[in-house]
């Protein structure tokens, strides 16, 4: 079985070897967010009915999955999701670097785990994975997207958005760009490389809602009312950002009542 209390050990020590002195609130964020996300993947493990052994690996890859952030923060003095790819160095500060046999033993679980840390923070899934790779892959993608809305919720825009964004009035005073907003009323995850303006950062994560795989998922965001939550954070001074916010809004609280009401929408 999985030691979950000496993965964790393993990670502290990990961390601590990367702790970023010039921004400890952003590595102490990072490190909040990988407990939440450890969390939530073994709760939606649970509620997927997993064998003990798959719960655990569900944890695990939860605190394992953003691994690659530590280095990223402590060398770039920065998170940046277009010019580091912090799930690929993740993969390979566990596999090429060989960290993963300090937090495991049992080499069994490696290419689940590398397959769901690597696909994590893409745009799909890539093609071809295994039927357990695939279901790791997707409660990870869950668990990491659910804790995404917390943490925008309960953080200044300095701080989740780092350099890009620095103050409530650069999303206030902001409008939305066309293929960002056209996106969102298709249903469809944004590309962040459609970003271009302050407002269009915080849209992509609210998109983020169109890329969930669970029903229990969608229980959260419903129960946790995280869509009026991450709209009404800011007040949107101009007259057309404002009324495609509340597009937005009605887009999405229509979707999450579809998703809940969807029969075949995986909870096995």
């Amino acid at each position: 079985m999985i030691d979950i209390e000496r993965a964790k050990e393993v990670f502290e020590k990990y961390t601590e070897m990367h702790k970023s002195e010039e921004d400890i609130e952003g590595f102490l964020l990072k490190k909040n967010h990988t407990y939440h996300v450890m969390q939530m993947s073994r709760f939606l493990a649970e509620k997927l009915n997993l064998s003990e052994e798959d719960i655990e690996l569900a944890e695990l890859i939860g605190l394992l999955h953003d691994i690659g952030r530590f280095e990223e923060l402590a060398m770039l003095k920065s998170f940046n999701n277009l010019s580091f790819d912090h799930a690929a160095h993740g993969v390979k500060v566990l596999f090429e670097d060989n960290w993963i046999r300090e937090f495991l033993a049992d080499e069994k679980y490696d290419l689940i785990i590398k397959k769901a840390i690597y696909n994590h923070n893409k745009l799909k899934i890539e093609d071809g994975l295994d039927e357990r790779a695939l279901l790791h892959s997707k409660i990870i993608r869950d668990s990491d997207k659910l804790d995404n809305f917390r943490v925008k919720i309960e953080y200044k825009p300095n701080r989740i958005f780092h350099n890009d964004i620095n103050s409530r009035a650069e999303f206030e005073n902001s409008e939305i760009s066309e293929n960002v907003y056209n996106s969102m009323c298709n249903r469809e995850c944004v590309k962040t490389s459609d970003r271009k303006l302050p407002l269009d950062y915080y849209v992509v994560i609210l998109g983020f809602m169109y890329d969930l795989y669970y029903r229990e998922s969608y229980r959260i965001i419903k129960e946790k009312d995280y869509i009026n939550r991450l709209i009404d954070k800011f007040e949107y001074r101009k007259a057309e950002a404002k009324a495609r916010m509340e597009k937005i809004r009605l887009t999405l609280t229509e979707y999450v009542e579809i998703k809940l009401a969807d029969e075949l929408l995986g909870e096995n």
